[in-house]
């Protein structure tokens, strides 16, 4: 069964999954598809190119797969992917693809706190915790389980690594490699995110293997090529330490520093 207000607006074209709701004064345009059990509040916009799972929650206010802010964006039919389980929280604004990949997206189970902001051709792993007031422009990439910090803002073209937590308040201008804490303007690194590690079932081994490709990494004193060739040599044969070491060649913005 699907509930919709009497005020609401949703195009006969769309399609919607099975005990849908849908709050007064929402507009649902027509190429817009919303999975099972998902719950629309008031006062929201589902834009052409929408695409939610199963049970997100979009609250008051947000808006989903509006056009990217981007001049040279030129109406193309592009989406915004929304994994299952994900809550879109209060004036969230998410910004559809571009020509360049064609897509946005945010995965499985995260919470996009109020007044979000994730831009244009971006892509979201799953199990992340977004801030409020976070900014996230254009082309970035974020892993798993990564938590950001309010007031944040996120260069574009930047990538943040698996399990990373970055503190309120930092300005995001490089990238930001796996397994760390990071804070600050510009946002450095801190040590590793020990915590949240455990509680996701990192073994000791494991965080002993990433605690000590950090330190050689950070606090040797070494040039980054020579410390990674080093990490290589000595911890290569770690999972986790290959995780960081593939992270680092794949950067384009370069790593934050200490």
């Amino acid at each position: 069964m699907v509930e919709i207000h009497s005020t609401a607006i949703v195009s006969p074209k769309a399609k919607l999954g099975t005990d849908v709701k849908v709050g007064p004064f929402s507009i649902i345009n027509e190429d817009v598809e919303v999975g099972d059990g998902c719950i629309i509040d008031s006062h929201v916009v589902l834009y052409d190119g929408a695409r939610l799972g199963n049970r997100v929650r979009v609250f008051q206010g947000a808006s989903v797969a509006n056009t990217p802010q981007d001049l040279k964006f030129g109406n193309e039919v592009t989406y915004f992917y929304v994994g299952d389980d994900t809550q879109i929280r209060e004036f969230v604004t998410l910004h559809r693809g571009t020509h360049a990949t064609g897509k946005s997206v945010v995965g499985k189970n995260c919470l996009l706190m109020a007044y979000t902001h994730i831009a244009h051709d971006c892509v979201l792993g799953n199990n992340i915790i977004i801030a409020n007031g976070v900014q996230i422009a254009g082309h970035c990439e974020i892993g798993n389980h990564v938590i950001i910090g309010g007031i944040t803002g996120v260069h574009q073209f930047s990538k943040i690594g698996d399990h990373a937590m970055i503190g309120s308040d930092s300005k995001i201008a490089a990238d930001v490699p796996p397994f760390v804490m990071a804070q600050g303007v510009p946002c450095r690194f801190e040590g590793i995110n020990k915590i949240g590690l455990r509680r996701r079932g990192f073994t000791p081994e494991q965080l002993e293997a990433i605690k000590e490709a950090y330190r050689i990494l950070y606090l040797s004193g070494m040039l980054f090529s020579h410390a990674k060739e080093r990490i290589a040599k000595e911890l290569g044969h770690h999972q986790v330490v290959k995780e960081i070491l593939e992270f680092a060649s794949q950067s384009s913005r370069g790593i934050i520093r200490k």
